[in-house]
């Protein structure tokens, strides 16, 4: 992607998103003392669609549909990865104009009215920078009507052109997104941080965990902690988190076969449905088995996967996610993993929130820098 183009783009926009754009370059939004803009709002993982109703019932929306309203793989049952609010061009309101996540479509060759009012934001010079390359097709800008907010323009000379680098970048806009909701929830969620969590981690594995303070802990063992976020109401998750470390001795530990069995070691002996009942450990949903992929915690290869989880004999389960780190240089895995129990609920949010503070964890303890 030619990024250089994409920014020249930017600076041909009408006046009032170059405006903005001046305002963003200045510091005087994302929070850097701006009073002039709203703050933006809107619910975790929803996103604003402006686009053309004519242009959404087409192919267009289709794909739009399938790349930001996909199902989340490896949960429980099916959910999206986020809750798509579609508006008209001109039903805009300013409230709506507030939203913390915006995303605008359009085409340069639709005459529709909708897309008519996507289209005066653009200058002719754009339109033909847009003709000349058609790989040109997205425009991000921040703040643009609110503080903390993230706009994003998908445009394209036509349909055919715009569907197909669409379904090129799939999977980049959808980390888009989830990149910046995994930023604004970790700013509520580290606001207080548990310094139990910072300081057993710390003298147990060599590791800063960065847990909210919340989470209290429920059990600590040479090579395991497990911190839970109880929850007496029933309108709430019930969020555990358990860390746990053993010998790293050659890759085919983190084959996904290996990654199960070792899960369902780790749990056998410590976790249970009713603590009373030794038979009641939790074990890995298989009859729809876990999804896989590569990530890095903290500059670490690291093993993720996402699936279910059931109790032994007991009429309970739930979603979890985990990854499982190695540190080659000592010698050590580290499996880290928060498990969901919220019966009849959707898991998006809470998987979110395990999946930020997952992601958070500095595999070096202060100490040790």
């Amino acid at each position: 992607m030619n990024y250089s183009k994409i920014f020249a783009l930017a600076s041909l926009l009408s006046l009032s998103l170059i405006l903005f754009t001046a305002c963003e370059n200045s510091g005087g939004t994302g929070g850097s003392g701006n009073s002039s803009l709203p703050k933006a709002r809107g619910a975790f993982g929803e996103i604003i669609l402006v686009i053309d109703s004519t242009k959404y019932s087409g192919p267009v929306g289709e794909l739009l549909a399938d790349i930001f309203e996909e199902d989340i793989r490896g949960i429980i049952r099916e959910e999206s990865l986020f809750n798509i609010k579609k508006v008209d061009p001109r039903s805009l309101t300013r409230i709506l104009k507030m939203a913390t996540n915006m995303v605008y479509v359009t085409t340069f060759d639709d005459t529709r009215p909708g897309s008519r009012v996507i289209n005066s934001q653009f200058t002719e010079d754009s339109k033909e920078m847009a003709l000349e390359d058609p790989s040109l097709f997205m425009l991000r800008s921040k703040d643009e009507f609110a503080v903390g907010q993230e706009v994003v323009y998908l445009f394209g000379n036509n349909e055919e052109e715009l569907i197909a680098n669409l379904k090129e970048n799939k999977s980049k806009l959808q980390n888009l997104f989830i990149t910046k909701e995994r930023e604004r929830l970790a700013k509520a969620l580290f606001n207080r941080k548990s310094s139990i969590a910072t300081v057993l981690a710390e003298e147990k594995f060599g590791i800063q965990l960065n847990l909210p303070a919340s989470y209290q802990l429920v059990k600590d063992e040479e090579q395991f902690l497990w911190f839970r976020q109880p929850t007496p109401r029933t309108d709430k998750p019930d969020i555990s988190l358990f860390f746990y470390m053993t010998d790293y001795t050659d890759e085919s530990e983190v084959f996904p076969e290996n990654i199960i069995a070792l899960r369902d070691r780790i749990l056998k002996p410590r976790i249970f449905a009713d603590p009373s009942n030794k038979e009641s450990f939790l074990v890995t949903e298989t009859i729809e088995p876990p999804v896989f992929s590569t990530s890095t915690i903290d500059g670490a290869y690291a093993v993720e996967m996402r699936g279910a989880w059931k109790s032994n004999n007991f009429s309970m389960g739930g979603s979890f996610l985990s990854y499982t780190v190695v540190d080659a240089e000592r010698g050590k895995i580290f499996y880290i993993e928060g498990f969901v129990y919220y019966p009849n609920e959707a898991h998006r949010s809470p998987l979110r929130e395990i999946e930020t503070i997952l992601l958070a964890t500095e595999m070096k303890a202060a100490s040790s820098n």
